[in-house]
């Protein structure tokens, strides 16, 4: 049986506070990129949630991070937020062209979608986005944080357009353990994880890696606990 990669990090990378928990001491900002891809091999930028990154941008990401490092990406708030899924074909196709330097560097990672919490399923519109988002060859993954939408219609609707549904978890919602594409993607939002919990989701993430590659974000804080837990399972992942 084929085995898949598992990447694996948190969602960002520039904070000062994580030093020395995981940052040396002495590490520069300009240093941290470098320093986080040294030791876990994805990161999901929630930059793109507000802004688009330039071409010099995207160049440094991509300068301090090694070939085997992805890059996943939220997509921006205008298409989950504002347009709510309708109508969003022309600020997609600009999102789609501020992360080509990745693609076609064969590091991009996934497209995270996540919608706002008071967002009520609408399959129709679902169907209608994923329709036009196809056509740009990215590679998406639907975050949903109102509980209708976890139903056999939704899980339908993303296997006939590719798309995964996110596995988020959190101390209020977590999502069906559904699995709608080859490709998966895990956003891990609970306050603690205990060596157990550990244990539990390296297994996991290793029995969806029999698949298709895994995607999987710890939650960034002040504290470097996210990317500590992105190591340990990481290190358990690969004992399995």
């Amino acid at each position: 049986m084929a085995r898949h990669s598992l990447y694996a990090g948190c969602s960002g990378w520039a904070y000062a506070s994580w030093k020395p928990g995981f940052y040396p001491a002495k590490t520069a900002a300009k240093q941290f990129l470098a320093y986080y891809a040294s030791q876990l091999n994805s990161v999901e930028v929630n930059y793109t949630f507000r802004q688009l990154p330039s071409a010099a941008q995207a160049e440094n990401w991509l300068a301090a991070t090694a070939e085997d490092f992805r890059f996943s990406f939220k997509a921006p708030q205008r298409v989950s937020h504002l347009l709510r899924l309708r109508n969003c074909g022309e600020a997609m196709a600009a999102f789609a062209d501020s992360v080509a330097p990745f693609a076609q560097a064969g590091r991009m990672g996934l497209v995270l979608v996540q919608l706002p919490p008071n967002f009520r399923a609408d399959a129709a519109r679902l169907a209608g986005f994923l329709e036009d988002a196809s056509r740009l060859n990215l590679r998406l993954a639907l975050e949903f944080r109102h509980e209708s939408w976890f139903e056999t219609a939704t899980y339908a609707t993303l296997e006939r357009h590719g798309a995964a549904l996110c596995i988020a978890e959190s101390d209020e919602l977590v999502t069906p353990e559904v699995h709608t594409t080859a490709f998966a993607c895990y956003r891990l939002r609970r306050s603690q994880y205990d060596e157990a919990a550990l244990d539990e989701l390296a297994e996991r993430l290793h029995k969806g890696a029999a698949s298709g590659d895994v995607y999987a974000y710890f939650k960034h804080e002040e504290a470097p606990d996210g990317p500590l837990r992105a190591m340990a399972v990481r290190k358990r992942f690969h004992e399995l």
